[in-house]
Protein backbone atom coordinates (compact mmCIF):
# COMPACT_ATOMS: atom_id res chain seq x y z
CA UNK A 1 0.00 0.00 0.00
CA UNK A 2 1.17 3.25 -0.98
CA UNK A 3 1.13 6.95 0.59
CA UNK A 4 -2.22 7.67 -1.65
CA UNK A 5 -4.16 4.73 -0.25
CA UNK A 6 -3.35 4.50 3.13
CA UNK A 7 -4.45 8.32 3.02
CA UNK A 8 -7.77 6.92 1.59
CA UNK A 9 -8.54 5.37 4.15
CA UNK A 10 -7.16 7.12 7.08
CA UNK A 11 -10.12 10.18 5.94
CA UNK A 12 -13.14 9.56 8.03
CA UNK A 13 -16.34 12.22 8.14
CA UNK A 14 -16.28 15.32 9.98
CA UNK A 15 -18.23 14.86 13.36
CA UNK A 16 -20.97 16.53 13.18
CA UNK A 17 -22.53 15.59 16.79
CA UNK A 18 -20.90 18.42 18.88
CA UNK A 19 -22.44 21.19 16.20
CA UNK A 20 -25.39 22.03 18.88
CA UNK A 21 -23.07 22.63 21.76
CA UNK A 22 -20.99 24.98 19.76
CA UNK A 23 -23.34 26.72 18.82
CA UNK A 24 -24.66 27.25 22.12
CA UNK A 25 -21.17 28.78 22.94
CA UNK A 26 -21.51 30.95 20.24
CA UNK A 27 -25.11 31.82 20.93
CA UNK A 28 -24.24 32.98 24.99
CA UNK A 29 -21.95 35.79 23.80
CA UNK A 30 -22.82 39.39 23.73
CA UNK A 31 -24.68 39.64 20.41
CA UNK A 32 -28.09 38.17 19.07
CA UNK A 33 -27.85 34.79 17.91
CA UNK A 34 -26.18 34.02 14.61
CA UNK A 35 -25.89 38.07 14.16
CA UNK A 36 -21.61 37.39 12.90
CA UNK A 37 -23.05 35.15 9.93
CA UNK A 38 -20.32 33.59 8.68
CA UNK A 39 -17.47 34.47 10.94
CA UNK A 40 -20.15 31.90 13.62
CA UNK A 41 -19.84 29.23 10.48
CA UNK A 42 -16.16 29.28 10.44
CA UNK A 43 -16.00 29.06 14.15
CA UNK A 44 -18.21 25.90 14.60
CA UNK A 45 -16.44 24.30 10.89
CA UNK A 46 -13.34 24.21 12.45
CA UNK A 47 -14.25 23.32 15.85
CA UNK A 48 -16.09 20.51 14.03
CA UNK A 49 -13.21 19.55 11.47
CA UNK A 50 -10.31 19.51 14.72
CA UNK A 51 -12.99 17.85 17.44
CA UNK A 52 -11.41 20.43 18.97
CA UNK A 53 -13.26 23.01 21.65
CA UNK A 54 -10.09 25.24 21.24
CA UNK A 55 -8.43 24.72 17.67
CA UNK A 56 -5.61 26.74 17.31
CA UNK A 57 -4.91 27.93 13.93
CA UNK A 58 -2.18 30.48 14.38
CA UNK A 59 0.76 28.82 12.65
CA UNK A 60 -0.56 28.42 8.78
CA UNK A 61 0.98 27.56 5.83
CA UNK A 62 -0.17 28.23 2.26
CA UNK A 63 1.43 25.60 -0.35
CA UNK A 64 2.29 27.07 -3.76
CA UNK A 65 2.44 24.65 -5.85
CA UNK A 66 4.49 25.32 -9.55
CA UNK A 67 3.79 23.10 -12.96
CA UNK A 68 4.35 23.94 -16.58
CA UNK A 69 1.65 22.64 -19.21
CA UNK A 70 2.44 21.00 -22.65
CA UNK A 71 -0.65 22.42 -23.31
CA UNK A 72 0.54 26.20 -23.93
CA UNK A 73 2.22 24.99 -26.82
CA UNK A 74 -1.47 25.03 -28.09
CA UNK A 75 -1.62 28.64 -27.63
CA UNK A 76 -4.65 28.95 -24.80
CA UNK A 77 -2.36 31.44 -22.70
CA UNK A 78 -1.54 35.40 -23.26
CA UNK A 79 2.07 34.52 -21.95
CA UNK A 80 4.91 31.84 -22.28
CA UNK A 81 6.06 29.17 -20.48
CA UNK A 82 9.19 30.62 -19.33
CA UNK A 83 6.91 33.16 -16.73
CA UNK A 84 6.19 30.01 -14.93
CA UNK A 85 9.97 30.61 -13.68
CA UNK A 86 10.15 33.71 -13.59
CA UNK A 87 7.07 33.78 -10.81
CA UNK A 88 8.54 31.16 -8.67
CA UNK A 89 11.57 33.85 -8.12
CA UNK A 90 9.20 36.13 -7.41
CA UNK A 91 7.33 34.38 -4.98
CA UNK A 92 10.81 33.49 -3.32
CA UNK A 93 11.69 37.00 -3.41
CA UNK A 94 8.68 37.64 -1.59
CA UNK A 95 7.06 40.25 -4.19
CA UNK A 96 4.13 38.46 -5.49
CA UNK A 97 0.88 38.76 -4.69
CA UNK A 98 0.54 36.01 -2.52
CA UNK A 99 3.16 36.95 -0.40
CA UNK A 100 1.82 40.58 0.39
CA UNK A 101 -1.16 38.73 1.51
CA UNK A 102 0.34 35.84 3.52
CA UNK A 103 2.14 38.50 5.19
CA UNK A 104 -0.87 40.31 6.07
CA UNK A 105 -2.90 37.20 7.67
CA UNK A 106 0.76 35.89 9.01
CA UNK A 107 0.93 33.07 6.72
CA UNK A 108 3.94 31.22 5.87
CA UNK A 109 4.41 30.27 1.93
CA UNK A 110 5.26 27.45 0.83
CA UNK A 111 6.64 27.02 -2.76
CA UNK A 112 7.08 23.99 -3.91
CA UNK A 113 8.11 23.06 -7.64
CA UNK A 114 6.52 20.38 -8.38
CA UNK A 115 6.91 20.23 -12.23
CA UNK A 116 8.38 23.24 -13.25
CA UNK A 117 10.23 23.19 -16.62
CA UNK A 118 13.28 24.53 -15.54
CA UNK A 119 16.26 23.69 -12.71
CA UNK A 120 16.36 25.77 -9.27
CA UNK A 121 18.86 26.75 -7.35
CA UNK A 122 18.26 24.69 -3.84
CA UNK A 123 17.21 28.01 -1.52
CA UNK A 124 15.31 29.01 1.81
CA UNK A 125 11.02 28.59 1.05
CA UNK A 126 11.72 26.53 -1.97
CA UNK A 127 10.71 22.48 -2.02
CA UNK A 128 12.41 21.10 -5.01
CA UNK A 129 9.81 18.18 -4.95
CA UNK A 130 9.34 18.07 -8.86
CA UNK A 131 7.72 14.89 -10.28
CA UNK A 132 8.59 16.01 -13.92
CA UNK A 133 9.73 19.18 -15.98
CA UNK A 134 5.84 20.00 -16.56
CA UNK A 135 3.00 17.89 -18.54
CA UNK A 136 2.82 16.57 -21.86
CA UNK A 137 0.47 18.13 -24.25
CA UNK A 138 -3.02 16.81 -23.64
CA UNK A 139 -4.57 18.00 -27.02
CA UNK A 140 -2.66 15.34 -28.25
CA UNK A 141 -2.33 12.85 -25.58
CA UNK A 142 -2.39 11.90 -21.76
CA UNK A 143 -0.56 14.91 -19.94
CA UNK A 144 1.25 12.39 -17.37
CA UNK A 145 1.28 8.78 -16.97
CA UNK A 146 -0.81 7.67 -14.42
CA UNK A 147 1.93 6.50 -11.66
CA UNK A 148 3.42 10.61 -11.89
CA UNK A 149 0.27 11.79 -11.36
CA UNK A 150 0.20 9.66 -7.77
CA UNK A 151 3.65 10.62 -6.75
CA UNK A 152 2.25 14.58 -7.85
CA UNK A 153 -0.29 13.62 -5.02
CA UNK A 154 1.36 12.10 -2.53
CA UNK A 155 3.64 15.55 -2.37
CA UNK A 156 1.12 17.06 -1.38
CA UNK A 157 -0.21 14.35 1.27
CA UNK A 158 3.51 14.78 2.52
CA UNK A 159 3.89 18.22 3.28
CA UNK A 160 1.06 18.78 4.73
CA UNK A 161 1.99 15.67 6.84
CA UNK A 162 5.49 17.55 7.75
CA UNK A 163 3.87 20.80 8.43
CA UNK A 164 0.95 19.34 11.04
CA UNK A 165 3.79 17.61 12.55
CA UNK A 166 5.45 20.88 13.23
CA UNK A 167 2.53 22.60 14.85
CA UNK A 168 0.32 24.15 11.45
CA UNK A 169 -3.08 23.98 12.47
CA UNK A 170 -4.24 25.26 8.98
CA UNK A 171 -3.12 24.93 5.37
CA UNK A 172 -4.45 26.68 1.91
CA UNK A 173 -3.82 26.11 -1.46
CA UNK A 174 -1.92 28.00 -4.20
CA UNK A 175 -0.98 27.80 -7.78
CA UNK A 176 1.43 28.91 -10.53
CA UNK A 177 1.69 27.53 -14.08
CA UNK A 178 0.95 28.84 -17.06
CA UNK A 179 -1.94 27.91 -19.38
CA UNK A 180 -3.33 25.97 -16.19
CA UNK A 181 -6.68 27.07 -16.41
CA UNK A 182 -6.90 24.79 -19.44
CA UNK A 183 -6.60 21.72 -17.83
CA UNK A 184 -8.96 23.01 -15.14
CA UNK A 185 -11.40 24.01 -17.25
CA UNK A 186 -11.09 20.32 -18.98
CA UNK A 187 -11.29 18.24 -15.12
CA UNK A 188 -14.52 21.13 -14.81
CA UNK A 189 -15.99 19.54 -18.15
CA UNK A 190 -15.37 15.84 -17.27
CA UNK A 191 -17.02 16.10 -13.62
CA UNK A 192 -19.61 18.35 -14.03
CA UNK A 193 -21.29 16.93 -17.28
CA UNK A 194 -21.12 20.99 -18.61
CA UNK A 195 -20.04 21.80 -21.97
CA UNK A 196 -16.94 23.01 -22.64
CA UNK A 197 -17.62 26.66 -23.22
CA UNK A 198 -19.33 27.01 -19.58
CA UNK A 199 -16.92 26.16 -18.30
CA UNK A 200 -13.49 28.18 -20.33
CA UNK A 201 -12.46 31.63 -19.37
CA UNK A 202 -10.35 34.33 -20.13
CA UNK A 203 -7.63 33.22 -17.84
CA UNK A 204 -4.57 34.95 -17.83
CA UNK A 205 -6.84 37.96 -20.19
CA UNK A 206 -6.53 36.22 -23.47
CA UNK A 207 -8.45 37.40 -26.69
CA UNK A 208 -12.29 36.39 -27.54
CA UNK A 209 -10.43 34.29 -30.79
CA UNK A 210 -7.73 32.95 -28.33
CA UNK A 211 -11.04 32.14 -26.18
CA UNK A 212 -12.07 30.07 -29.40
CA UNK A 213 -9.42 28.31 -30.06
CA UNK A 214 -8.29 27.14 -26.12
CA UNK A 215 -12.36 25.79 -26.44
CA UNK A 216 -11.28 23.77 -28.77
CA UNK A 217 -8.18 22.67 -27.83
CA UNK A 218 -10.20 21.51 -24.70
CA UNK A 219 -12.32 19.73 -26.69
CA UNK A 220 -10.00 17.93 -28.40
CA UNK A 221 -8.41 16.91 -25.56
CA UNK A 222 -11.24 15.26 -23.69
CA UNK A 223 -12.30 13.57 -27.49
CA UNK A 224 -8.56 12.47 -27.63
CA UNK A 225 -7.76 10.97 -23.88
CA UNK A 226 -11.06 9.89 -23.23
CA UNK A 227 -10.83 10.65 -19.06
CA UNK A 228 -13.12 8.18 -17.29
CA UNK A 229 -15.44 10.65 -14.77
CA UNK A 230 -15.56 7.40 -12.58
CA UNK A 231 -11.96 7.37 -11.99
CA UNK A 232 -10.93 10.57 -10.60
CA UNK A 233 -6.50 9.31 -10.79
CA UNK A 234 -7.70 8.78 -14.66
CA UNK A 235 -9.21 11.96 -15.31
CA UNK A 236 -5.88 13.70 -13.43
CA UNK A 237 -3.71 11.84 -15.60
CA UNK A 238 -5.48 12.66 -19.07
CA UNK A 239 -5.74 16.27 -18.33
CA UNK A 240 -4.72 17.92 -15.42
CA UNK A 241 -1.66 19.04 -14.37
CA UNK A 242 1.18 18.34 -11.96
CA UNK A 243 0.03 21.32 -9.38
CA UNK A 244 -3.26 20.57 -9.77
CA UNK A 245 -2.14 16.63 -8.40
CA UNK A 246 0.17 18.56 -5.68
CA UNK A 247 -3.27 20.92 -4.83
CA UNK A 248 -5.36 17.74 -4.87
CA UNK A 249 -2.92 15.88 -1.94
CA UNK A 250 -2.81 18.61 0.26
CA UNK A 251 -6.63 18.66 0.52
CA UNK A 252 -6.73 14.95 1.07
CA UNK A 253 -3.92 15.21 3.72
CA UNK A 254 -5.39 17.80 5.61
CA UNK A 255 -8.76 15.36 5.76
CA UNK A 256 -6.53 12.98 7.41
CA UNK A 257 -5.11 14.97 9.60
CA UNK A 258 -8.29 16.82 10.84
CA UNK A 259 -7.63 20.24 9.98
CA UNK A 260 -8.92 23.01 7.74
CA UNK A 261 -7.61 23.19 4.43
CA UNK A 262 -8.32 26.81 2.63
CA UNK A 263 -8.96 26.36 -1.06
CA UNK A 264 -8.19 29.43 -3.24
CA UNK A 265 -9.93 29.92 -6.90
CA UNK A 266 -10.31 28.04 -9.80
CA UNK A 267 -7.03 25.89 -10.15
CA UNK A 268 -6.98 25.53 -6.52
CA UNK A 269 -10.82 24.25 -6.84
CA UNK A 270 -10.09 22.06 -9.63
CA UNK A 271 -7.81 20.06 -7.58
CA UNK A 272 -9.90 20.11 -4.16
CA UNK A 273 -12.59 18.50 -6.71
CA UNK A 274 -10.17 15.26 -7.69
CA UNK A 275 -9.91 15.27 -3.78
CA UNK A 276 -13.58 15.05 -3.61
CA UNK A 277 -14.03 12.25 -6.34
CA UNK A 278 -11.64 10.73 -5.10
CA UNK A 279 -12.98 10.72 -1.16
CA UNK A 280 -16.60 12.45 -0.97
CA UNK A 281 -15.56 12.72 3.11
CA UNK A 282 -13.01 15.69 2.24
CA UNK A 283 -15.84 18.09 1.08
CA UNK A 284 -16.26 18.24 5.00
CA UNK A 285 -12.74 19.52 5.87
CA UNK A 286 -12.77 22.07 2.91
CA UNK A 287 -12.94 25.94 3.29
CA UNK A 288 -13.43 27.45 -0.53
CA UNK A 289 -12.23 31.33 -0.47
CA UNK A 290 -13.60 32.72 -2.84
CA UNK A 291 -15.46 33.31 -6.12
CA UNK A 292 -12.87 33.30 -9.32
CA UNK A 293 -14.50 35.39 -12.40
CA UNK A 294 -12.88 32.47 -13.82
CA UNK A 295 -16.41 31.04 -16.20
CA UNK A 296 -15.78 27.08 -14.09
CA UNK A 297 -15.53 28.17 -11.30
CA UNK A 298 -18.97 28.02 -9.48
CA UNK A 299 -19.03 24.95 -11.27
CA UNK A 300 -16.70 23.65 -9.39
CA UNK A 301 -18.14 25.14 -6.42
CA UNK A 302 -21.51 23.56 -7.07
CA UNK A 303 -19.87 19.90 -7.23
CA UNK A 304 -18.26 19.93 -4.05
CA UNK A 305 -21.43 21.48 -2.76
CA UNK A 306 -19.71 24.76 -1.33
CA UNK A 307 -20.67 28.50 -1.17
CA UNK A 308 -17.51 30.52 -1.11
CA UNK A 309 -16.39 32.85 1.81
CA UNK A 310 -15.60 35.71 -0.48
CA UNK A 311 -16.23 37.30 -3.84
CA UNK A 312 -13.79 40.40 -4.60
CA UNK A 313 -13.85 40.02 -8.43
CA UNK A 314 -10.21 38.16 -8.34
CA UNK A 315 -8.73 35.63 -10.57
CA UNK A 316 -4.90 35.72 -9.56
CA UNK A 317 -4.21 32.60 -8.19
CA UNK A 318 -1.41 31.89 -6.21
CA UNK A 319 -3.27 31.68 -3.03
CA UNK A 320 -4.09 35.04 -2.61
CA UNK A 321 -7.65 34.01 -1.97
CA UNK A 322 -6.91 31.30 0.28
CA UNK A 323 -4.62 34.05 2.29
CA UNK A 324 -7.66 36.63 2.88
CA UNK A 325 -10.19 33.90 3.85
CA UNK A 326 -7.74 32.35 6.62
CA UNK A 327 -7.79 35.83 7.95
CA UNK A 328 -11.53 35.49 8.50
CA UNK A 329 -11.96 31.68 9.56
CA UNK A 330 -9.29 32.98 12.30
CA UNK A 331 -11.84 35.93 13.11
CA UNK A 332 -14.12 33.76 13.24
CA UNK A 333 -12.37 31.22 15.96
CA UNK A 334 -11.19 34.74 17.75
CA UNK A 335 -15.22 35.44 18.04
CA UNK A 336 -15.90 32.30 19.58
CA UNK A 337 -12.36 32.31 21.89
CA UNK A 338 -12.35 35.92 22.58
CA UNK A 339 -15.60 37.20 23.15
CA UNK A 340 -17.38 38.00 26.64
CA UNK A 341 -20.45 36.07 27.42
CA UNK A 342 -23.68 37.58 28.77
CA UNK A 343 -22.82 36.68 32.25
CA UNK A 344 -19.00 37.97 32.05
CA UNK A 345 -20.36 41.07 30.65
CA UNK A 346 -23.24 41.53 33.09
CA UNK A 347 -24.98 41.60 30.19
CA UNK A 348 -28.96 40.80 30.07
CA UNK A 349 -29.74 37.89 28.08
CA UNK A 350 -33.48 37.14 27.73
CA UNK A 351 -35.59 39.34 25.31
CA UNK A 352 -37.90 41.17 26.05
CA UNK A 353 -41.75 39.94 25.30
Amino acid sequence: MGLLDDTLKAIKPVDESRAEAVQKRLDNKTKPPGSLGRLEEMAKRVCLITGKDEPDVTKKAIFVFAGDHGVADEGVSAYPKVVTAQMVLNFLRGGAGVNVLARHVGADVVVADIGVDHEFTPVDGLRIVKVARGTANMAVGPAMTREDAVRAVEVGIGLVNEFVGRGYGMVGTGDMGIANTTPSAAIAAVFTGLPVAMVTGYGTGITDEALSNKVSVIERSLSVNRPDASDAMDVLTKVGGLEIAGIAGVVLGAAANRIPVVVDGFISSAGALVACELKPEVKGYIISAHRSVEAGHLSVLGRIGHRPLLDLDMRLGEGTGAALAMGIVEAGLKVLREMATFGEAGVESEKVN
